[in-house]
């Protein structure tokens, strides 16, 4: 499997260890930066960067998962979001790894560096390679509805259109709602 690999200056030495690690495994890594250690680096171009080339792979069909790394992951996750056709997830447990790949098709991961050992990121790692997409039916559909959205903007019609309330929640006189009943 082809697995594209982008980081920050948080992320670097867990970059760096991960590409051995892989490499051992078989994978044939691509290292999208950053080359050297910069504590004022931008993640945005990399993540972007690597999330680019997994959906070039998987639209000419190469088996091919992403990885980025953060500080905590999450704004390397919103990057490679940005990508048409990515489904980057935040790992952060075994779980979470597993249910990316089984429901949501996830074809990148975001893993936050500062808070995980680099063992505890590669159990994730492993097991988001390892997992496949379940193909259920119900996932399937999950998945063309955001596709449809992302492709041209189509949202399955808003249940509650047409009723003789607002769409908002709260009407501008509900006076039911306590926001410190928590």
């Amino acid at each position: 499997m082809r697995i594209h690999i982008a980081t920050d200056h948080a992320g670097l030495e867990f970059s760096t260890q991960l590409q051995h690690h892989l490499a051992e495994q078989g994978h044939d890594v691509v290292d999208h930066g950053p080359l050297d250690y910069d504590a004022l680096d931008d993640y945005p171009s990399f993540c972007i960067r690597a999330a680019q080339a997994v959906a070039r792979d998987q639209a000419a069909g190469i088996e091919t998962r992403g990885i980025v790394f953060g500080g905590s992951g999450n704004g390397e996750q919103i990057a490679a979001n940005k990508v048409a056709g990515i489904r980057a997830a935040l790992v952060w447990n075994i779980p979470t790894a597993e249910l990316a790949r089984e429901h949501n098709d996830a074809n990148v991961i975001a893993i936050g560096a500062r808070q995980h050992t680099f063992e505890e990121a590669v159990t994730f790692i492993d097991r988001f390679i390892a997992t496949p997409f379940s193909n259920d039916e119900r996932h399937i559909r999950r998945i063309a509805q955001i596709a449809a959205f992302e492709q041209d903007g189509s949202l399955l019609p808003d249940p509650r259109a047409g009723q003789d309330r607002p769409a908002d929640v709260l009407a501008a006189d509900d006076t039911s709602f306590d926001p410190e009943a928590g």
